[in-house]
């Protein structure tokens, strides 16, 4: 049984890949920030399938807090042998809108954590030569969006980041993926106006939307020992929206 943590795994693509790994047989570490109820009756959900599941709270974008984290999963099992880096902001604003905080919140909730998170993981993954970290970026970190700069630039940071410790961790046993969702339906996607997601589906080659359970495959699929051979890629998981 691997000990699998997921940050922001309360809801949408955390919760459909926290589902995924306990039907795998992984125990599954539950990180939320402020969706605690969410996240325990996930918990719920997922112990009363026979699954181990734990719910740990801590805001990722907070150095300290992750230390504390990692330390208690270190302290109950080991340490963490999956490594998903999910939790993340979005917000659409003109670029001249964007103010000095939403550029330091979106870049500390969505780029910053993976750091903190991959760099508490990273010891006792090199200890026991084994680990798997999967990144969630997004199509936008690929190729950019309009009205989401600093949300792009964010992104965009993962997957640098993901390519870099990849190649630096190799050796170590340990493998460094990235996911780049498309157009999921998700609570982030809410706030679109169904005419909007109707427009972004029909510019989908596929000429549908992803669902998180598309993009919790994919991270399992990473995660996977036969796929050990496979380290510092980005998985588009977007319909062929961007190829």
């Amino acid at each position: 049984m691997r000990n699998v943590l997921i940050t922001g795994a309360s809801r949408g693509i955390g919760a459909e890949t926290a589902r995924l790994f306990a039907q795998n047989g992984d125990r599954v570490w539950l990180n939320c920030c402020r969706s605690l109820q969410k996240a325990e009756a996930l918990r719920q959900e997922l112990c009363a399938s026979g699954a181990a599941a734990e719910v740990i709270q801590a805001d990722v974008s907070d150095p300290e807090a992750v230390r504390r984290m990692f330390r208690t999963i270190e302290e109950q099992c080991g340490g963490a042998d999956v490594l998903v880096n999910n939790a993340g902001i979005a917000q659409t604003k003109l670029f001249t809108d964007i103010t000095d905080e939403d550029w330091r919140r979106m870049l500390d909730t969505d780029l910053s954590s993976v750091f903190y998170c991959c760099r508490e993981a990273l010891p006792s993954m090199i200890r026991r030569k084994y680990g798997r970290i999967i990144n969630v970026s997004s199509m936008w970190g690929q190729v950019g969006g309009s009205c989401e700069v600093h949300y792009s630039a964010a992104k965009a940071g993962v997957i640098g980041l993901t390519k870099a410790l990849a190649t630096e961790e190799g050796l170590s046993g340990i493998t460094v993926n990235c996911v780049a969702p498309g157009v999921i339906r998700t609570e982030m996607t809410a706030m679109l106006s169904e005419d909007d997601m109707a427009a972004l589906r029909d510019e989908t080659p596929t000429g549908t939307l992803g669902t998180p359970f598309d993009v919790a495959r994919a991270i399992l699929f990473l995660a996977e020992d036969s796929s050990s051979f496979i380290t510092g890629q980005v998985l588009g998981v977007n319909g062929g929206f961007v190829v």
